[in-house]
C-alpha cells in the first residue's frame, strides 16, 4: 500500500521534470500540465501523511495491557 502511494507521488514529479527538460514549461499547456501533476503528487503525499497520523501505517504503538 505504501509503495503504491509512493509511486503515485513520485511519478507526477517525474512528469514535471520531463516537462522542464523538454522546454514545454514555457507554453500554456506545459504550465497547466505541471500544475496538474504537482496537484496529483501533493494529494498522494497528503493521503500518505494522513494514514501515518491515524496509525494505519508506520510503527505500531505498544499496547498498554496493564
Amino acid at each position: 500500500m505504501i509503495l503504491l502511494f509512493l509511486r503515485l507521488g513520485i511519478l507526477p514529479l517525474l512528469g514535471v521534470a520531463w516537462t522542464l527538460t523538454n522546454g514545454m514549461i514555457t507554453t500554456v499547456d506545459g504550465l497547466f500540465m505541471s500544475l496538474i501533476l504537482l496537484t496529483l503528487s501533493e494529494s498522494s503525499c497528503s493521503t500518505l501523511l494522513e494514514m501515518r497520523d491515524s496509525g494505519m501505517i508506520g510503527k505500531r504503538k505498544p499496547c498498554s495491557g496493564g
